[in-house]
């Protein structure tokens, strides 16, 4: 459903790359500029300053295995913690799609989320959440340059969140099933697939660009740079892909834990996933493995951002300043399965390889990975010869190509 906010949000970061600002994706995107100069103006707001009285309780919508308490896995615990040290208690919404994060926040019940790219400037375009002061976050200083200051985190300089750590999306498959090893996104888009029934995708419009890194090696003649700026015949050979993958999908998934449940008991073979999903699963003794493909893949590059409205404020901001503190951003990369934000945090993981296997400082793998953004209709690739698809146009395709 296209609402009237997302029109207002819609035509607010048009303005971001009609003057020059970047949306985030795309090729190399950690060295993105920060969008929005001269000419997009968000709602006018400014950041506290000064760190109001913790509340007692705190409010966050967040990916699944980014707020945990121990009751998931008792050795997974840094809510505990803060909860003890600042008198917070954490309640959480585990929310599936970036969409579903961007509708949460808009009710006004929530404190913080930890938004990806699609749902970030969407929600500073619509008001939804506030700049945000660095000084009241001290472990703000280790955070990894290359993650400051991005398309998808800030404004003209402003930063409008913290940056929590970053990722790639991932095929997996099962290894008694699935031979040999796939290494590419044709395991789940060949027609001849001999998985049909049992391929599985992630339901949301924001999966259309997946379709698009795979057509950008495989059609190079289609002249895709950009999977999240794509014109009509671009957009429309990414649909007609999706739709032939439709035949072949048991089952689309946004719910992590259903996933993992299709995963073990077979129904699904091979799919798109997160690490997150790779690690349950296999603490679970389902036989997957995952990997990223020869043909780069979309990931993400998330945010913690505060509400605008906040009615815990001061919780809110001592839960960005621990989730990105060296030992907590160290257990949540670790559990998650992802790179950390914080420089300081290759030091306390339980893993002492864990930044290297997960590319924590490596440049030149993120340069295979284009985060997620918002789709507008001023192309982010930088051409101005033709409109691209915006997000109200990726939705109904994707209703449409779900059937």
């Amino acid at each position: 459903m296209r609402s009237t906010r997302f029109l207002i949000t819609a035509a607010a970061l048009a303005l971001v790359t009609a003057c020059g600002g970047g949306g985030g994706g795309g090729g190399a995107p950690a060295s993105g500029a920060a969008p929005g100069q001269g000419g997009f103006i968000p709602p006018k707001m400014e950041a506290p300053k000064t760190l109001a009285p913790a509340e007692g309780q705190v409010n966050l919508v967040a990916w699944a295995g980014y707020v945990e308490d121990g009751s998931n896995d008792p050795k997974a615990d840094w809510v505990t913690p803060f909860e003890q040290e600042t008198g917070c208690q954490v309640n959480t919404k585990v929310a599936g799609t970036s969409d579903e994060m961007v509708n949460l926040m808009k009710t006004g019940q929530y404190d913080a989320v930890s938004a990806s790219g699609d749902a970030s400037l969407r929600l500073i375009a619509g008001g939804d959440v506030a700049p945000v002061n660095t000084d009241l976050i001290p472990n703000y200083a280790d955070v990894f340059d290359g993650l400051k200051n991005k398309g998808w985190n800030s404004v003209n300089g402003v930063p409008y969140g913290v940056p929590h750590g970053r990722g790639a999306n991932l095929l997996m498959w099962r290894t008694d099933v699935v031979t040999p090893a796939p290494d590419s996104w044709g395991a789940v888009f060949d027609p001849a697939s001999p998985y049909k029934g049992k391929v599985t995708a992630y339901d949301s419009p924001i999966y259309i660009a997946d379709a698009a890194v795979y057509l950008m090696t495989h059609r190079p003649e289609l002249g895709i740079k950009n999977p999240y700026a794509l014109d009509d015949k671009q957009f429309q050979a990414a649909v007609d892909l999706l739709k032939g993958q439709r035949q072949l999908v048991g089952e689309y998934w946004s719910d992590y834990t259903k996933e993992i449940q299709a995963f073990k008991s077979g129904d699904s073979v091979v799919g798109t996933t997160w690490q997150v999903i790779v690690n349950v699963a296999k603490g679970e003794k389902a036989p997957v493995e995952a990997t990223l493909p020869k043909e780069g893949a979309t990931g993400w590059s998330d945010t913690w951002m505060v509400a605008a409205n906040a009615k815990n404020p001061g919780c809110a901001y001592r839960w960005l300043n621990w989730i990105i503190s060296p030992k907590a951003n160290a257990q949540v990369a670790e559990y998650f399965g992802e790179a950390p934000a914080n420089a300081k945090s290759c030091q306390e993981t339980a893993d002492p390889d864990h930044c290297a296997t997960f590319h924590a400082t490596d440049e030149e793998y993120f340069s295979k990975v284009y985060y997620w953004t918002t789709p507008i209709a001023q192309c982010l690739d930088g051409r101005t010869d033709v409109t691209c698809k915006d997000y109200a146009e990726w939705t109904r395709a994707w209703t449409e190509i779900k059937g």
